[in-house]
């Protein structure tokens, strides 16, 4: 076989695509090889090679391999995984220029709802490559492209949830309710995948003469392919009328837009046995359902045109009863020869519909009538018929044949009389002139006149377990509906999804702007499954960690190691909730765990340095912190906790090195930008500090500890009365504040408010009735207020809790008795 042979790369195409599909990427890479060599200048071999080497996380690799066709834009897939390479390898003008470049490939593609569990895209839409656009950008320190890029990705597919992720972690202000909503790309998607994917069971129907395809036309239909083995695209591009028979006839009859279509198994209509292709005017005898408005799988996008009056004549002439109380104008056969001429489709259709019975699908009723269909209800008239007509030798027809009429679209009236001819008149009156025997005795006349197709003597067998595939309604289960409830039931759960990603993201909002309050109602409104999954319980306890409600978040961290123990993220947040606990036994145990689980993740390393943190040994958090940083430069949180640790050594020029370098990771990270002003009010720069604090409280405005820093500032600044305000709000943000009260008391009393001061002092008193600097406060205002006893009582306590600040204690009592010894003096 020659290498050229196109055959070879097709078998070579779907073995890497099974690969892939499978996770076997090294056999897909040696395939993809394979392919290369027999395609030397071929961009998907490019594409698939550099796809496999990207999956390996071999990144190298992949921007070698993609680099020629990616970097020119001539090849989508190429370009996106150069791009994807770029920004693992820091190249991101070139991952950006690469995906400009293909601008022309990708600006048009939709790739919603068209990845099934037998259908992939490989190659990326639109919404895709704007979040990676993003992401680049974002890398490359454009914060306002990368914004421009993510709300493009949101606004065509809302569902990319990494965006929304990033636009909130940048700290843009995003409505929520625009974002999850149902788009014209989702709807269109719905349409074009329903019509696609339908049961293969229903055909197109095919014009085959210039009259039909005119008469098509008059009626404004787009007629398909003449191919009968394809499937119906009648609804593509919007187009959701049904087919012949089964939306606008049985709307008009039954007052529903209810349609019937076959089903895709063991009801559905099969291919075996057509012997030949259908034509556009040419109808299903399906016993009498199409004048009932049931015409099944519904076979053209139109309203049918009205039956012929000989049709239905012919079809109630065969003794066929559908109803115990028969309609107002079905009549018999003679009965209806003396009236031919009056009688049309308009006056059939509504009293044959209002005749309908309750179908059923037991197996006692699945039997045969005239046509070799099987009705839901086993009627006394039909039955009569329908054995006459099995023991018949002229009435018997080949099941393909019934099968091919069943799902023939119906003939116009004008259709109808030309094709039928005066063979068809001599015919009818046969009908007419025999009994009860000699109308069962030409059944195969009578489906020939009626469907215009079959041949006189065609056999026809009567075997009771082929009727199964024969009728759409007979196979139906009585609590089945009709497909059309299954793009209403997909529409219902996209709205359920966009509901529950509307409440996520509102959460997630809520948090990044450090609402945490908010973000707890909202979290707390998700149904109990979703509630109770790893990355919601971490949102939740990410909530609390930011109000310092530390036992409170140490409970949700601890369900997440109990559901998920093997997940790494967050985990940095959850050693630092245990240093602030002062749990040493467990913050051990976790930083023990979670190396076991990946040595190699930053997280991992941070718990490590946490534990050495607590334990006071600062050198040996300092190494592990710098592990951190080694393993994700881009880890934001390591260089703030080695920051922490420098400050604890009273290193500050490096320090303020961690802290700069944490904020070029990560602009936001509130936490940086508090450690340099730290550092900055220790080294006595007050007005430094303040600025850097008031950076920090700017992303942060709920954080009472960073109002609380700035107050204490501009107390050193020797500005107590804006001290005051910045306490005072600090209280208002957390009201069990111990630091913020107590400063606020003390500012009080500098400024001579005693009544106040003692206010405060007593709710403080309460939240922490063991601490001597509160007693020793009270003391001292008792004493400005002069009640003697109860300044004596606070200063004892003060004594007792803290005998090391004795000197001071008793210093505050000796001169309150040295001002008693003044007064009593100038009495």
């Amino acid at each position: 076989m020659s290498p050229a042979n196109p055959h070879v790369a097709t078998q070579l195409r779907q073995l890497i695509y099974y690969h892939l599909d499978a996770n076997l990427l090294r056999n897909a890479l040696f395939f993809a090889s394979r392919l290369q060599a027999n395609e030397p200048k071929s961009s998907e071999a490019a594409f698939l090679i550099a796809l496999c080497h990207f999956r390996l996380g071999q990144f190298k690799a992949a921007y070698e391999s993609s680099k020629i066709p990616g970097s020119k834009g001539t090849h989508l897939g190429c370009s996106y995984t150069f791009a994807q390479a770029c920004l693992e390898l820091q190249k991101y003008e070139d991952g950006i220029s690469a995906l400009d470049r293909s601008k022309g490939l990708w600006a048009a593609r939709n790739g919603w709802n068209k990845h099934t569990d037998t259908r992939r895209q490989y190659l990326p839409d639109a919404a895709a490559v704007n979040c990676l656009r993003g992401k680049l950008w974002q890398a490359h320190n454009d914060t306002n492209r990368a914004v421009e890029c993510y709300a493009e990705a949101l606004k065509l597919n809302p569902f990319m949830w990494d965006a929304f992720l990033s636009l909130c972690d940048l700290g843009v202000n995003v409505r929520i309710p625009n974002i999850f909503k149902m788009t014209l790309e989702m709807t269109s998607g719905l349409i074009t995948s329903t019509s696609e994917e339908t049961p293969l069971g229903i055909l197109d129907d095919s014009p085959t003469s210039s009259s039909s395809h005119g008469q098509a036309s008059s009626l404004g239909q787009q007629l398909p392919s003449n191919d009968p083995f394809s499937i119906s695209k009648n609804r593509v591009n919007g187009d959701n009328r049904l087919n012949q028979g089964s939306s606008a006839l049985y709307e008009k009859l039954n007052g529903s837009t209810t349609s019937v279509t076959p089903m895709a198994e063991g009801g559905g209509f099969g291919f075996e046995g057509l012997d030949t292709p259908t034509g556009p005017g040419e109808s299903a005898d399906t016993n009498g359902f199409y004048n009932r408005g049931l015409v099944a799988g519904g076979l053209i996008a139109a309203e049918p045109p009205l039956a012929p009056m000989r049709k239905v004549r012919t079809l109630q002439g065969h003794g066929i009863d559908f109803s115990t109380d028969a309609p107002p104008r079905m009549k018999t056969a003679t009965a209806k020869s003396n009236t031919r001429t009056k009688t049309n489709s308009e006056d059939v259709e509504p009293t044959a519909m209002s005749g309908l019975p309750t179908l059923s699908t037991s197996a006692s009723d699945r039997k045969r009538t005239v046509s070799g269909q099987a009705p839901q209800a086993v009627l006394p008239n039909a039955t009569a018929a329908s054995n006459t007509a099995a023991n018949d030798p002229m009435g018997p027809q080949r099941r393909s044949v019934r099968l091919f009429n069943q799902i023939r679209p119906q003939r116009s009236n004008l259709s109808a009389v030309g094709s039928v001819g005066a063979r068809e008149g001599r015919e009818i009156k046969k009908v007419k002139a025999t009994g009860t025997k000699g109308r069962s005795a030409n059944v195969s006349t009578v489906g020939r006149v009626v469907s215009g197709n079959r041949k006189h003597g065609d056999p026809m067998e009567t075997d009771a377990k082929e009727t199964r595939t024969t009728s759409v309604i007979a196979t139906a289960p009585p609590n089945s509906k009709p497909p059309v409830n299954d793009k209403v039931r997909e529409r219902e759960a996209l709205l359920f999804l966009l509901d529950l990603f509307t409440k996520l993201g509102s959460g997630y909002f809520a948090l990044s702007h450090y609402q945490c309050q908010d973000a707890i109602q909202i979290f707390s409104t998700l149904p109990p499954a979703q509630k109770d999954t790893p990355w919601v319980l971490a949102q939740l306890g990410r909530a609390f960690y930011e109000r310092a409600s530390y036992a409170e978040a140490e409970k949700y961290y601890g369900r997440i190691r109990a559901i998920a123990p093997a997940r790494l993220e967050d985990m940095e947040i959850y050693s630092t909730i245990l240093w602030h606990l002062k749990n040493e036994i467990e913050l051990t145990f976790l930083a023990h765990e979670i190396i076991d689980v990946d040595r190699l993740s930053p997280q991992a390393w941070c718990a490590v340095g946490n534990s050495f943190s607590l334990q006071r040994d600062h050198d040996q958090a300092l190494k592990c912190f710098r592990r951190a940083v080694q393993l994700d430069p881009t880890f934001a949180y390591a260089f703030t906790l080695q920051g922490h640790e420098h400050i604890a050594n009273e290193e500050y020029d490096k320090a303020l090195s961690a802290y700069r370098s944490s904020i070029a990771a990560e602009h936001r990270h509130y936490n940086a930008w508090y450690g340099l002003g730290k550092v900055f009010e220790k080294q006595g720069k007050f007005d430094m500090a303040e600025s850097h604090y008031r950076i920090a409280a700017s992303i942060n405005p709920t954080n009472s500890a960073l109002v609380c820093c700035i107050g204490v500032v501009l107390e050193k600044m020797r500005n107590p009365k804006a001290a005051l305000l910045q306490y005072a709000r600090s209280c208002d943000l957390a009201p069990k504040s111990t630091l913020a009260r107590y400063r606020k008391a003390v500012v009080l009393i500098t400024l001579q408010q005693p009544q106040l001061a003692l206010a405060e002092l007593k709710v403080l008193k309460d939240i922490v009735p063991d601490e001597s600097n509160v007693h020793f406060q009270l003391g001292k205002v008792y004493k400005t207020l002069r009640q003697k006893g109860n300044a004596i009582k606070h200063f004892t306590i003060a004594l007792n809790l803290d005998p090391k600040a004795s000197h001071t204690i008793k210093e505050a009592m000796e001169q309150m008795e040295d001002e008693d010894e003044e007064d009593a003096q100038m009495m």
